[in-house]
């Protein structure tokens, strides 16, 4: 199955429940005007968009009604797909992994598919022929370890662990080592994901950034925040908490297969200026694909 077949399979609560709203919308299209596009307003936030987002697609797609002189029902459409995909491209997708070795830091809260999308995303760079080594730095949370030691050996990478309880930073410093020692291409980098003591995970972070800027100064850097796309607008607020205390280069969206929210994609990236790198659209290791912005819009609205 190619990415698209993929993708639309796994969108398909997501756009089953965005045509129902859609439907609603134009069964009843006797001309472009206002009260359609209010109509159309309330759809977007009905499919968690989120209200400020939904607002502005409107606004931008009532300007371009105007200047295309739009006048039907498929003209519509057309012009809210590229709306969407205007947003959604603002971003750059493409992770930058320039030097040898690079570092990707994965953060997140606890339960959003953390351990999952590390090993798939390893999976991933093994299968395009680099090297790479993980580091199992959440050491707070019992059997985050053993999860992500079970990961890495699904896609054949190294993994530097220590005992539970053992301080992240120096479990980074260790797999810094070894990944320069084995010439690897990419060093990835689990974290703990406790929200509710705010002070020591920012402590905590901030001492990995440190130990990695100071082993590792010239290195190509991702810091990627794993998403639950079932939690809806929860996510929104997650990245925002999160980005007071790193510097985010790019989210990872786990289980749209498993959920009707998906529009949140939208206003995830419209609100936080951050681009979606990959996606989860099912339980396979090989079920992590790069973001592609067309797709995502053709999968999402016929």
């Amino acid at each position: 199955m190619g990415f698209f077949d993929k993708l639309k399979s796994g969108l398909n609560k997501t756009k089953t429940s965005f045509d129902e709203k859609m439907n609603q919308v134009f069964n009843g299209f006797r001309k472009v005007d206002e009260e359609l596009l209010e109509e159309l307003e309330e759809a977007l936030i009905m499919s968690d968009v989120g209200t400020e987002t939904s607002l502005k697609i409107i606004n931008n797609l009532r300007q371009r009604i105007k200047k295309e002189k739009i006048q039907d029902e498929s003209g519509v459409k057309e012009a809210l797909k590229q709306e969407i995909k205007e947003i959604l491209d603002k971003e750059n997708s493409e992770l930058k992994l320039e030097t040898k070795p690079s570092v990707i830091l994965v953060v997140g809260v606890n339960g959003v598919g953390k351990t999952t999308s590390i090993g798939k995303i390893a999976n991933r760079l093994k299968t395009s022929g680099k090297d790479v080594v993980i580091a199992a730095a959440d050491t707070f949370r019992a059997a985050a370890v053993e999860q992500l030691e079970i990961w890495a050996n699904r896609a054949n990478c190294k993994l530097v662990k220590r005992e539970e309880g053992t301080d992240p930073a120096s479990v980074i410093f260790d797999a810094i080592k070894v990944a320069k020692e084995s010439n690897a291409d990419v060093l990835i980098c689990d974290t703990a994901g406790r929200l509710h003591n705010k002070k020591n995970l920012m402590d905590e972070l901030a001492k990995i950034e440190k130990v990695i800027e100071k082993e590792m100064p010239e290195a190509s850097k991702e810091i990627l925040m794993v998403l639950d796309a079932t939690t809806g607008q929860n996510a929104i607020s997650q990245v925002k908490a999160f980005k007071e205390m790193v510097d985010i280069t790019g989210l990872v969206l786990t289980k749209l297969d498993g959920t009707a929210k998906g529009g949140v994609v939208i206003g995830i990236v419209e609100e936080n200026n951050m681009p979606i790198k990959f996606i989860g659209v099912g339980e396979q290791i090989d079920d992590m694909e790069i973001f592609s912005s067309e797709e995502f819009v053709q999968a999402l609205i016929d």
